[in-house]
């Protein structure tokens, strides 16, 4: 639910009623007074008389006082400590105790508004009067209310903006709450007496304290402590408590961020708010709050804000590297009905339920994730539209660790180069993109429904360059229709080889060949068990030949969180971003937690991670990535055409990480681009080897689960290819360039049999009639090549 945002009760005074003139005002004067006097007598604890108690009392008495709208904020941990790295609002406030507030505010608050307010009942008579005979006569303004009135009144007001989300009724419930008239004074005295009866003074006056405006967005007295003077409100001196109080009188001319007066121009160095606060002193000091000397000190001192500003939204946490962490977390309460039944109860629970949200982000990890990531990928590459991100996330809980990429983080329609509010690292439900093609990282699930099918490691399969026809594979979820697929290998291979070395070469050919002996289905299926999916919201992973090598789009968070899975003996949990929920009653609140599932057998995942484990060792494509911590830990490589999309997904028992390195459009080949002083196919690694190492001497790992005998063979870890660089490119397709508007990711293609993808020229077998594919381009050449001009 959207709420309106309208002027607070202390903007509105009964100066109105100059403007009834004459005979009217003192009509009006002699109605009020009627209505003052009719009140019950032992309730005023005056000498009233009590005519017209039956009237009153049949005015409705129950008011029920809701909490205000108070800010949600976001927490991470950096190491023991909790850090605040964003917070929510429709206003800036955060209740507080009595206990959380100053005594010198609660004193100056009762010193100056309501003197009477510990000795009174609920309505100050005397006061009243004088108020409104003073204001409609001509003198000074003066509010004449209790302090439990002026609570009940910011109780109405605050009502009508949460409770309203049209504006109009919005407006409409604030004028009638706020009108100055006999029966909105009278029916306000009602609603106060029956507060007065339910809440100690204590509890009235703190409740006051919390709600009332302090100018501009500013509720409450710890966020006007924290806006004004970057303390909490139970720090807050003497000068500057009565210079907060003094803010309470007209928070729209008196609030201290704004020296210059506003109606000419000129600099007023807070004038005004210095004489209220010097009359609020002087209260005090009459009242007997503070002695001769304090009153002398703090009269003396200068008002010298320190403007401490709140930042609405997750650009605060741009700070710590984590804008686009926090963007996920806001779109996972926009996305979850723990949080409501609506999208609009969602937003509202968000920025008015003054939730604390303990995130799962670790910001020590998060920083050196993003030095390493900006170190090598900068924000912006002239005449390139390209990025990379790198995410972790925890095996067994799904927790997710860190997230981050190399843009700046905005949500502004007035974005520059290098900034933009698509995450790379999700799905496009939670403000990703709409996926990236995985290349050759997608040969992890052709290889589980390999070893799910009975074969193993030390199988045998050809290596040779040739076109596959469509009619030697088999789909039994659905018709691939006919062609060919060309697959090719841009380096030298055997004529065959295992498939474990084929695995950590990465060999096309070989899984094409491995594909042919597959149920297409069953990779696929091998896949979703995993958690698998396309980052297009709605879309479906496509299970036709070139499938096999990564032509789906696929966003690396769904990548990090399956390779999870297969480190954790198969069962994969959903990813999460929150550890816990505090309602501001202190009532917990429990988000979607993470579901867990057996995605694949634990002797399949097993197998899986003895043959990716290959992938970082010496002859293997990810060995530039490799940090040699002894860290037990799996890997695999991806590229799509002529590396337009690049990938480095791994894991270890506590650990898993997705680091993509491409085209956000265009068609860019990192074989044949630089960037600064580093080969583009090589940037992937050079991201991810500081970051391995970092998690690995955080979080350590254990031993990855060995598989059995019969999935690895005897032979399986010798091979007859001669190749120190693999083929894992998928071929190249054709497509229709993305106009780069959503980031979805690059150019878009059609596979034959009808998949569609997005997020890179489309891969192997796309085009059009036949189905033929490119030549295939090498995955892993680990020495640069001579740059181009």
């Amino acid at each position: 639910m959207t709420t309106t945002r309208l002027p607070r009760a202390h903007d509105r005074t009964l100066g109105g009623l100059r403007a009834l003139g004459g005979f009217a005002g003192l009509s009006l004067v002699a109605g009020l007074l009627c209505a003052v006097l009719a009140v019950p007598a032992l309730v005023v604890a005056s000498n009233t008389v009590t005519t017209g108690v039956d009237a009153f009392d049949s005015l409705p008495s129950y008011l029920e006082i809701t909490p205000p709208a108070q800010a949600s904020s976001l927490y991470a941990k950096d190491g023991s400590t909790n850090v605040k790295i964003a917070s929510f609002y429709t206003e800036n406030r955060t209740d507080v105790t009595a206990g959380q507030i100053a005594t010198a505010v609660k004193n100056a608050a009762v010193d100056t508004e309501d003197p009477r307010f510990y000795d009174e009942g609920a309505i100050d008579v005397a006061g009243t009067i004088r108020g409104v005979l003073a204001t409609t006569l001509g003198g000074s303004v003066q509010g004449g209310s209790s302090i439990t009135q002026q609570y009940v009144k910011n109780v109405l007001v605050e009502r009508c903006a949460t409770e309203n989300s049209d504006a109009a009724k919005a407006t409409k419930c604030y004028e009638d709450v706020t009108a100055v008239t006999p029966e909105r004074k009278l029916r306000e005295m009602r609603y106060a007496i029956s507060v007065e009866k339910k809440y100690s003074k204590s509890e009235i006056l703190t409740g006051y304290l919390n709600i009332v405006g302090f100018g501009g967005n500013i509720y409450g007295i710890q966020a006007a402590a924290e806006y004004y003077f970057g303390v909490s409100a139970s720090r807050l001196t003497i000068a500057q408590s009565a210079t907060l109080v003094a803010i309470i009188n007209n928070p729209s001319n008196l609030r201290i961020d704004q020296p210059t007066d506003k109606a000419n121009g000129s600099a007023n160095h807070y004038a005004l708010t210095q004489v209220r606060r010097d009359y609020v002193l002087q209260r005090m000091y009459v009242h007997g709050s503070i002695t001769k000397a304090q009153l002398t000190a703090a009269t003396a001192s200068v008002i010298t804000p320190t403007i401490t500003a709140a930042t609405n939204g997750c650009a605060s946490a741009v700070k710590y590297d984590a804008g686009y962490f926090c963007d996920y977390v806001l779109n996972v309460v926009k996305n979850d009905e723990a949080f409501g039944s609506t999208a609009d109860a969602r937003l509202a629970t968000l920025n008015q339920g003054g939730l604390k949200i303990e995130t799962t982000l670790d910001l020590a990890q998060q920083r050196t994730a993003q030095a390493s990531l900006s170190a090598v990928m900068p924000a912006t590459v002239a005449g390139l539209d390209v990025g990379a991100s790198n995410v972790a996330v925890e095996p067994g809980s799904g927790r997710i660790l860190t997230m981050v990429q190399n843009t700046d983080y905005t949500q502004s329609d007035q974005a520059t180069a290098g900034q933009t509010g698509v995450n790379y690292n999700t799905d496009q439900a939670y403000g990703g993109s709409t996926g990236f093609q995985t290349g050759s990282a997608f040969k992890a699930f052709t290889l589980a429904a390999w070893l799910e099918a009975g074969h193993s490691l030390s199988d045998y399969v050809t290596t040779g360059e040739h076109d596959f026809s469509f009619s030697q594979f088999t789909n039994s979820c659905s018709n691939i229709g006919s062609g060919t697929w060309s697959v090719a290998n841009a380096e030298s291979v055997g004529s065959s080889m295992s498939v474990l070395t084929a695995t950590q070469e990465s060999i096309n050919t070989a899984y094409a060949e491995m594909g042919t002996q597959l149920d297409l289905c069953n990779i696929i299926k091998a896949a979703t068990d995993m958690g698998v999916h396309t980052a297009t919201t709605g879309g479906t992973l496509s299970s036709v030949p070139s499938s096999i090598l990564g032509t789906n789009t696929i966003s690396p968070l769904t990548m990090a969180t399956a390779y999870a899975g297969i480190a954790n003996n198969g069962v994969v949990c959903t990813p999460v971003a929150i550890d816990s929920i505090t309602g501001a009653n202190g009532t917990k609140i429990t988000a979607t937690p993470t579901s867990c599932t057996q995605g694949m057998s634990s002797e399949v995942a097993a197998g899986v991670s003895y043959a990716l484990q290959t992938v970082l060792k010496a002859g293997g494509t990810a060995a530039l990535a490799n940090p040699n911590d002894g860290v037990d830990m799996l890997a695999k490589t991806g590229t799509n055409d002529n590396a337009e999309q690049n990938w480095l997904v791994t894991s270890t028992t506590k650990v898993a990480t997705a680091t993509w390195v491409g085209n956000v459009s265009g068609s860019t080949s990192f074989y044949d681009t630089y960037i600064g002083s580093n080969y583009g196919y090589n940037v992937k690694f050079l991201i991810a080897k500081p970051i391995l190492a970092s998690l690995d001497a955080a979080y350590g790992g254990g031993t990855l689960t060995a598989p059995p005998a019969s999935e690895v063979g005897s032979s399986a870890v010798s091979g007859s290819s001669s190749s120190s660089s693999s083929s894992e490119a998928t071929g190249a397709g054709s497509g229709t360039a993305d106009t780069g508007t959503t980031d979805t990711g690059g150019a878009s293609g059609t596979d034959t049999g009808g998949a569609s993808g997005t997020g890179g020229a489309s891969d192997a077998g796309a085009g059009t009639g036949t189905g033929t594919g490119g030549t295939g381009t090498t995955d892993a050449p680990t020495a640069a090549p001579t740059p181009s001009p």
